[in-house]
């Protein structure tokens, strides 16, 4: 077994080391509490960090659960009068394709769960126990919502609470994009938070663009990359919970931030880390979570079943060792 196992849980842009084209640009700044670096290729001065400014506005807007004015936390405090806009639209129905994708391991009406685990916005349960999980999981299921014609949200029961952090993330990454389309740049990446959106090339050295593969025991302030993947016209995302856990400070108990909407629980199963590459990096995003969750046999049954996604796959097998799990449309974008 290696020292290392290799995990996309974090991205890191490989940039020139020679002097940069004239025509190379970059942004960065912070966007949905995390940051975000843009390179991308222009003849022309654009002013593209307004329009980026107003998207990332518009997003929180729409979906942030963290805004208490926003729409989805608006519909989460119960106002059924809110007519939803096209980012919640768009947002809702690509959850509800890797819902039925993924047989319901991936439900943005986890949100009650993640409350109670100490994972989202609210002040975490003290206790739960088998009473208090029947009771949450009452209102989770993506089968209990409905976006009405009109706009507005119907709710089988007025505490059901959204949480599409899992995918608009991904889905903001994608609307920057779009803008960088409207403004005629045709050769960029975009990296916030870990995940990738790639167009075109990097002009410079006339290839796709190349992200690093990180080692998973690697430091936060000392990352180590392992391997080197190529994108192009396509959006990559990570999800993982090495790093992302609570300790119960009272019980003792380990919960991760990847929650089975099915059994409620936040424990480990065998797939440590999921990296999906995807036509947009909402798919991408939503899939890499649905993975987590759903365990590396059912995940690889649906990554086979669809032909635009692909996945690298670290878990544990049986005997608690090491493994990797590589699709061939993954392994074939891996510089050797």
């Amino acid at each position: 077994m290696t020292k290392y196992i290799l995990s996309l849980l974090a991205v890191t842009l490989f940039f020139s080391c020679g002097n940069e084209p004239p025509q190379l640009r970059v942004l960065q700044g912070n966007a949905f509490g995390t940051t975000y670096s843009i390179q991308y290729f222009s003849d022309t001065s654009v002013d593209a960090e307004k329009g980026i400014d107003s998207v990332i506005y518009q997003v929180n807007k729409s979906v942030s659960t963290y805004l208490p004015k926003s729409d989805i936390s608006r519909i989460n405090q119960g106002d059924t009068t809110v007519v939803v806009d096209a980012i919640f639209k768009e947002v809702f129905q690509i959850s509800e394709t890797v819902f039925t994708n993924s047989k319901g391991y991936f439900d943005p009406t986890v949100g009650v769960l993640r409350n109670a685990y100490g994972f989202g916005d609210e002040k975490p349960l003290e206790v739960i126990d088998s009473t208090t999980l029947d009771s949450l999981r009452k209102l989770v299921g993506f089968r209990k919502v409905r976006l009405l014609a009109n706009g507005t949200i119907q709710k089988e029961h007025p505490a059901i609470y959204f949480d599409f952090n899992a995918v608009a993330k991904g889905y903001g990454i994608d609307l920057i994009g779009a803008h960088l389309d409207h403004l005629g740049i045709e050769n960029y990446i975009i990296e916030l938070g870990g995940e990738l959106l790639a167009k075109g090339k990097q002009v410079a050295k006339d290839q796709p663009w190349l992200a690093g593969v990180e080692a998973i025991d690697s430091e936060i302030e000392d990352r180590s990359v392992r391997a080197i993947v190529s994108l192009k016209d396509r959006g990559m995302a990570a999800s993982g919970n090495y790093r992302k856990f609570r300790i119960d400070k009272k019980t003792g108990q380990k919960y991760v931030h990847t929650i089975n909407p099915l059994t409620g629980k936040a424990q480990q199963n065998d797939v440590t880390s999921a990296t999906i590459i995807a036509p947009t990096c909402a798919f991408a995003d939503a899939y890499a979570t649905a993975c987590m969750a759903m365990g590396v046999e059912a995940s690889k049954a649906m990554i086979e079943n669809l032909p635009e996604i692909e996945a690298y796959l670290t878990y544990l097998d049986s005997d608690g060792t090491s493994k990797v799990f590589i699709s061939d449309g993954f392994e074939a974008l891996l510089k050797k």
